[in-house]
Formats: structure tokens, C-alpha cells, sequence
């Protein structure tokens, strides 16, 4: 389906709350042409999303594209719940797992700059518990060389792990001191897991893990705020973000979408959006993957970042802490991020976002510089500095996939004019 783009900013200007709710805060809006792209080429998006429909790749998704802080490209396809044949909206609510950790590390960015903690404060300042925390090595738990820090956190050079590849003690130790139980309060989860072992000494490698959980109740210590209140009040109602949270209230439970497993070219739903889990406000608040937002919100968010702190005329972080955030802190000796067995050559990782610090095949449409992440029901998004852009697609699918963000990628790229 192609979209008359003057007739899109004209319908986005109409909208009505009741319809959904983004048109009062809406997104700077242009055509492409205006801001270098071709309006044409940007049109492939459209092809490639319908291709990934009619692949049964996908029930549905959001695609939002923006160049030099102005959306070019605002769509929604397919369906948000194929049971009941409800169309995908631009205002549909995701679950969007782990793009919850750019916000929590922005957030404690924000507490920073206010010299209410600082980078290398070590965990222990926050936690005394985790002062004790050890090393499972070669089967035994030896001391660590110095405490993990919140750098260590941010960029996941802490030792702490989900799991996934973990050895058995490790994984025990995690069950047993209920990391990412829903029904846990943060701090005191936090404090319990001075018996989990970390993977390796603290700063010396990468791996993928519940550091930014633990982040969450850095937040909540230093800022003496519940961690879900000072998103709140600091991120969430001064950028205008009204459907981001940590649940789905029930007057917002008809904008849901479904999510789905995909196995051997079958959608089959694995969580419904009428009796989700997301549905309750969890105890435990998540600050590596537990929020539901919409494209609307978590672009406003991403333009900020991508503004180098400052959105509306509101400045949020300094261009310092954005640096930090969007370039690569990992110690060389670390490696590339990692991912299970999946070795993403030439990605670094800042104090929040990955970061393309060299070509490789991997991902081989990415830019120098680039910056992004995604979440487990495979939600994506990147941005490229040089360019000045700015894309997020959101979908529900597991297990996570990069289909629509290598789909996409390139004919966005072919779209830039200058």
C-alpha cells in the first residue's frame, strides 16, 4: 500500500484522542524531500513489510523513519491479533522487553549529572550485600579483583548473567535468589543476590545479562524516588510519553497486541493480550525488559537521544552523557558483543546502546557509528549519527529475529539523498 505522505501529515493532524491518543503529542513531522530522502525509494518499505506479512514472518508492526529530528515515514501493517482480526494501529502498545535498558541507563545518566552517584561507584555502595559477591571459576568461587561498577552495569562487563550460557551453579544460584521474579520488590531482590555468582572479573569481558535490572535499583537508591516513579517524573511525562509503563491499564488493554512464537513459517500466540501478565502492575519493575511503550513514545525518546540529549526545547541529558552512551565503552580486551553462540564482529557496546565500531558481515548494511538495540519479541531500532536518522520497528515475535531490521535497512539507506 502506498502512502500519500501530504495526506498522512494531514490525517495526523486530525486524529483525535479517542482514537488512540498520540495526535496530542504528536511527532515532528515532514515530507522526505525536505530532509534528503526520497520519497520514492522510502516507499520500499512498504514492499518489504508486506513481503514479511505474506510470509507469515510477522502478524504485524509499526515503522517509523525520521531524518534531522522530523518523521518521514509513521505506518502500521498487518494485524495486532490475527484471532480476532484486529487491524495493527500506530498507536498499538508493545511489550518491548530489553528497549526498556536504554531508558533505565539514561536515567541514571540524569543522576549522574547530578552527582547523586558516579560511574565508578562500586556496587556495594548501593547494596552492601553484593560486597561479597564472588567469581565461579573452573569450578570453584574465588574473590574478585574489585567490586563491579555502575560503568560495569551499564555497559554489561559486570560478571552478572541470565543464565543462558551460564554453568550450572550460576544458573541455580539465579533461581534460587528469585533475579527477575515479578513478585519480588527491586532493592530487596537486589540485596539477595550476593550468593550469584559472576561469570568473570568485573570489567574483564562482555556478556549479555541482568546488569541493567540491577541499574534500575542503582536509580532507585541514588534518586531515593521508586524506580518506576522517577521514569516517571524525569523521562515519561516531560517527553509526552503517556502509554510507557510497566503494565497496561485497563482502559488502554484494547490497543495490546498479541505476541507470537514463530516456528517453521507458523505464527502460534503465546501471549494474549486479554489475560497478558502485562496486564497486573508487577512488584518487580524491570529495568532491563519490563516496559510497554508505543512508537510514538519511544520515538520521542530516541529523538532526544539523537538530539544529543534535547527534545522540544527541554534538554534532558548533556552531550556528554550522550557520548557516553552512544560510543563504545567495552575494554578492547572484552570483544565484541556476544550474544550465545552469535559473535556480532566489529559491535562495542556504550553505556546503553550497542555501537558499530567496524565493518564486518555481520549485519554488513550497518553504518560506522551506528547505534541501537532491540527486545526479545523481536522490537528493533537504530540510529546513525552521520546521517542524521533515526529508525524503530516494533513487531511481536519470539524468538528475537532481526527479519525486519535487515529487511529494511538497506532500501532506508537507498532512500538518503544526501
Amino acid at each position: 500500500m502506498k502512502i500519500s505522505y501530504p495526506a498522512l501529515l494531514i490525517s495526523l493532524a486530525c486524529l483525535s484522542l479517542g482514537a488512540g491518543g498520540y495526535a496530542e503529542d504528536s511527532l515532528p513531522m515532514a515530507e522526505p524531500g525536505s530532509v534528503g530522502m526520497n520519497a520514492d525509494k522510502l516507499q520500499v518499505v512498504n514492499e518489504k513489510m508486506e513481503n514479511l506479512l505474506a510470509e507469515n514472518r510477522l502478524a504485524g508492526g509499526v515503522v517509523v523513519v525520521a531524518r534531522r529530528g522530523k518523521v518521514v515515514h509513521f505506518e502500521a501493517y498487518g494485524k495486532r491479533n490475527l484471532a480476532t482480526g484486529e487491524s495493527m494501529e500506530k498507536d498499538t502498545i508493545f511489550r518491548i522487553y530489553s528497549m526498556t535498558k536504554a531508558i533505565t541507563s539514561a536515567a541514571a545518566l540524569m543522576l549522574e549529572e547530578e552527582e547523586k552517584l558516579d560511574l565508578d561507584d562500586p556496587l556495594s555502595q548501593f547494596f552492601p550485600p553484593l560486597k561479597r559477591m564472588k567469581i565461579w571459576k573452573d569450578g570453584n568461587l574465588i574473590d574478585t579483583e574489585r567490586e563491579a561498577t555502575v560503568t560495569d552495569l551499564m555497559r554489561h562487563t559486570s560478571g552478572l548473567t541470565y543464565g543462558w550460557k551460564s554453568s550450572k551453579p550460576i544458573r541455580e544460584a539465579l533461581r534460587s535468589a528469585g533475579v527477575l521474579d515479578r513478585n519480588k520488590k527491586l532493592v530487596s531482590m537486589i540485596n539477595g543476590m550476593d550468593k550469584v555468582p559472576l561469570q568473570f572479573q568485573p570489567g574483564s569481558d562482555w556478556v549479555y545479562g541482568c546488569s541493567t535490572d540491577v541499574l534500575g535499583g542503582v536509580v532507585e537508591v541514588a534518586s531515593g524516588m521508586p524506580f518506576d516513579e522517577f521514569l516517571e517524573e524525569r523521562i515519561f511525562k516531560p517527553l509526552k510519553m503517556k502509554d510507557t509503563g510497566f503494565y497496561i491499564p485497563a482502559n488502554k488493554v484494547k490497543r495490546f497486541a498479541a505476541n507470537y512464537n514463530y516456528r517453521k513459517g507458523m505464527l502460534t500466540m503465546i501471549d494474549n493480550p486479554k489475560t497478558s501478565r502485562f496486564l497486573e502492575n508487577p512488584v518487580f519493575k524491570s529495568g532491563g525488559g519490563g516496559l510497554c511503550s508505543t512508537a510514538s513514545d519511544y520515538m520521542r525518546f530516541l529523538l532526544m537521544i539523537a538530539n544529543g540529549g534535547k527534545f522540544e526545547g527541554k534538554r534532558y541529558l548533556t552531550k556528554k552523557s550522550i557520548k557516553l552512551m552512544t560510543t563504545n565503552q567495552v575494554p578492547k580486551e572484552a570483544g565484541w558483543v556476544t550474544i550465545g553462540k552469535q559473535v556480532r564482529e566489529g559491535i562495542g557496546y556504550g553505556l546503553g546502546f550497542s555501537v558499530r565500531e567496524k565493518m564486518s558481515k555481520w549485519d554488513p548494511d550497518r553504518r560506522l557509528g551506528e547505534y541501537g538495540w532491540g527486545g526479545a519479541a523481536s522490537t528493533h531500532y537504530w540510529v546513525s549519527p552521520k546521517d542524521e536518522l533515526v529508525v524503530l520497528t516494533l513487531e511481536q515475535v519470539m524468538p528475537y529475529s532481526f527479519s525486519t531490521e535487515w529487511a529494511l535497512k538497506k532500501p532506508i539507506y537507498d532512500a538518503l539523498l544526501e
